[in-house]
């Protein structure tokens, strides 16, 4: 199994060590052409806006769509914003999920937390709540057609949702040494092929 990671800003070489602590290839993603022979992608936090202009420079949106429409796609904070069909401003978008999303919607940096949440799609899920890291976060507003929640805060913000085979999380699981997200992804990339 191979798993690229979109190399364009933010987040993605801590998401390529914990892959490998997994024992899973894990390449960097950065042109059009990379994307041919990996069985799934993660898009990691970063900006999203700078995450949509550089993939719309490179010629990468019509080949990650394409790559989106057979392969899971996992996108974590930022990465979550630019897989949304909706999100209330005017930026480049995947838009490939059925979500709703506000960008920052829990402040600025120094507002950033840590928090547990109860996660039954993990192992252990329910009574070893993840350690999620939030900075800068967006939220989801809404899950339409077949997206579901998967997390939500005490309060009931939604914080992580599922569509099919594409994941996204609010939060930034490759910066807490916990695994498990990243191993319910490869479930998700070896029920895609």
């Amino acid at each position: 199994m191979k798993i690229g990671v979109l190399a364009l800003q933010g987040a993605f070489i801590e998401h390529i060590q914990l892959l490998q602590t997994l024992d899973v290839a894990a390449e960097e993603v950065r042109l059009p052409e990379q994307l041919i022979d990996l069985d799934g992608l993660i898009i990691p936090g970063g900006e999203s806006t700078t995450i949509g202009k550089l993939a719309v420079m490179y010629g990468l949106m019509e080949p990650l769509r394409d790559f989106a429409r057979t392969k899971a796609v996992w996108g974590t904070c930022a990465g979550m914003i630019f897989m949304a069909k909706e999100i209330g401003m005017d930026q480049p978008l995947l838009g490939i999920m059925d979500i709703v999303v506000e960008r920052n919607a829990f402040g600025r940096q120094v507002d950033s937390f840590e928090t547990e949440l109860a996660v039954a799609v993990l192992e252990d899920g329910i009574q070893r709540p993840f350690p999620a890291v939030f900075i800068r976060a967006p939220r989801l507003l809404a899950v339409k057609a077949d997206a579901e929640v998967i997390a939500t805060l005490k309060d009931g913000t939604a914080v992580a949702a599922q569509q099919n085979n594409w994941l996204v999380t609010s939060f930034h699981p490759e910066l807490t040494g916990d695994p498990r997200f990243h191993q319910y992804f490869l479930k998700l990339v070896k029920g895609a092929k």
